[in-house]
């Protein structure tokens, strides 16, 4: 639906066909969701080269614009991006179903069965800032959990969204499931409206800077599944090994700064620090890394920025790096606890012992040791794709695949079963034996 000025009622009415689109969805086998996933993947091969011309019309504007450079790369949706997000589709087809699967069996009495069943969430409102690519595949991972979707892409990727969005309604044309279960909104009024629409829409997942996701936080009674901050931290203890623990930082900081699981300060213990700065210093600013240090890293450094209180609070999503020189492994832990957003944390260190200390002691949704904090990632872990991350206390936490999506309910069935044969007197046991 490309008419863009949807009023209340009209939002409101695609809500309700998009809850009555994921009814029949839910019910669906396996076999008919990844039908349906197959024929979006081949319709999105087919419409390839609409959808790339739709994202360098949408680069072109957005330039135009001034657009942030972090962004702009976000924006990009090249032909090699492209190719791997229809295969991600596909391994999305692969994965095995999360609806339906039987989590308690259990005979209460004679003839009184429960189980508990994992099903569909019902209808999901995504919101996402500049990523074409997760229009493709949110609604993947929404068919396949069995739920229907409103995606509202924002402005700057309004065309490729279209296109997108085009081909996965015509994809779905040829299977069981109706094309409304997937719809896109294109209007920044529209975002408010959805975030009103808690009696049609089961969570909200918003993606997209800070500042963003704070407001749609602050701004609707609905579930909301995600992060505002990715503030990563390396910290690079005194048993690390130093090649390694380059190697790591220099992936970490530069292989897609613009990601939320990109480093955004690193921790480096004194002893190590006159050995190791000058070298990973070396190899980031081949990288054009701007650097910025606190006071003791600027005497082995002396060309670094010096760094401020703010630069430990700020994710860049940018070619900058701040480092801090700790005394401690207790001090890295303590100034991450501090200034850390619990996404993704890692250590070098050939200390086995510390590593286990860093990993039970840093609260994150990923900790890591010697490996690149690039890793947490829905794809990366095995999920097909992800529908976000979220570094929240509460499941799920970290990249969300599938198992996200989902919620359960308990069924019961009984044979005339009464509550009051199991109190009083005369008060039957219960068996409670799993089954």
């Amino acid at each position: 639906m490309t008419d863009h000025n949807h009023d209340d009622s009209g939002l409101i009415a695609i809500a309700k066909q998009t809850r009555l689109a994921a009814m029949k969805l839910a019910v669906l086998s396996s076999a008919a969701k990844n039908e349906a996933i197959e024929a979006i993947a081949s319709t999105l091969e087919s419409a390839q080269n609409e959808i790339i011309q739709a994202n360098i019309a949408d680069c072109e504007a957005a330039t135009t614009e001034g657009i942030a450079k972090p962004l702009y790369k976000r924006l990009q949706l090249n032909e090699h991006k492209l190719r791997d997000n229809i295969a991600g589709v596909r391994d999305i087809g692969k994965l095995s179903d999360p609806v339906g699967s039987v989590q308690i069996h259990r005979k209460l009495d004679t003839g009184l069965i429960l189980k508990r069943v994992t099903c569909p969430l019902g209808v999901l409102g995504v919101i996402f800032e500049a990523r074409p690519e997760a229009a493709i595949q949110i609604a993947s991972l929404a068919i396949k959990s069995g739920n229907g979707v409103i995606l509202k892409g924002g402005k700057e990727a309004i065309r490729s969204c279209e296109a997108i969005v085009k081909a996965i309604k015509q994809g779905l044309s040829q299977t069981a499931i109706h094309p409304d279960t997937v719809q896109l909104l294109t209007t920044r009024a529209e975002t408010l409206e959805l975030l009103k629409l808690d009696k049609y829409v089961d969570l909200i997942i918003p993606r997209g800077s800070n500042d963003f996701v704070q407001f749609v936080q602050q701004n609707t009674l609905i579930p909301v599944l995600g992060h505002a901050d990715g503030i990563c931290h390396l910290y690079v203890d005194k048993a690390a090994d130093i090649d390694k623990a380059v190697n790591i930082a220099v992936d970490a900081k530069t292989h897609y700064p613009a990601a939320c699981n990109a480093i955004e300060t690193l921790l480096v213990h004194q002893e190590i620090a006159s050995t190791f700065l000058p070298q990973v210093a070396e190899a980031l600013q081949k990288l054009n890394v701007e650097l910025r240090g606190d006071t003791a890293t600027q005497s082995i450094l002396p060309n670094v920025i010096p760094a401020t209180e703010i630069d430990w609070q700020t994710e860049y999503s940018d070619l900058i790096l701040s480092i801090k020189i700790v005394d401690s492994l207790q001090d890295a832990i303590t100034h991450i606890t501090e200034y850390g957003s619990k996404h993704t944390d890692a250590i070098a260190t050939e200390d086995i012992e510390a590593a286990e200390t860093f990993l039970s002691l840093v609260n994150a949704a990923g900790v890591y040791h010697n490996c690149s904090t690039r890793f947490a990632d829905g794809f990366r872990y095995g999920f097909g794709a992800e529908v976000g991350i979220s570094t929240q206390q509460i499941p799920p936490r970290g990249p969300v695949g599938l198992e996200g999506l989902v919620t359960y309910k308990y069924k019961m069935t009984g044979n005339g079963h009464v509550a009051s044969s199991y109190t009083g007197e005369d008060a039957k046991p219960f068996l409670h034996k799993d089954l």
